[in-house]
């Protein structure tokens, strides 16, 4: 099967104007008050729904530089996996991190 594949470019900077169309519509929805507006088809976020939420999820957080001490045969089976040990190392220690804070909030 052979798909062709259309991609679009948006200049954030010089987005083309509304038409008329569009504007009216804009202004119908911003007139109408919030308890015209069917949420029916929006099912309710319950607390299950968060628990695995991470604030900041869609942001890149920020490195930071340190020392610490790994054991030898550790540190050897990191780097045998090939490059990126320091990101291997990141990971499995952001995997505890998340692991404890969710048994925390379950003992909660």
């Amino acid at each position: 099967m052979n798909e062709a594949m259309t991609t679009f470019e948006l200049d954030l900077e010089n987005l083309p104007s509304l038409t008329e169309e569009q504007q009216a519509e804009l202004k119908a929805l911003d007139d109408k008050p919030d308890s015209q507006i069917d949420f029916s088809d929006i099912p309710p976020l319950r607390d299950e729904f968060w628990a695995n939420a991470v604030r900041g999820g869609a942001f890149k957080p920020v490195k930071t530089s340190t020392t610490v001490r790994v054991d030898a045969d550790v540190l050897l089976w990191l780097r045998s996996k090939g490059k990126g040990y320091q990101t291997r190392i990141n990971a499995i220690l952001r995997d505890a991190m998340l692991s404890e804070l969710a048994g925390a909030s379950r003992a909660e």
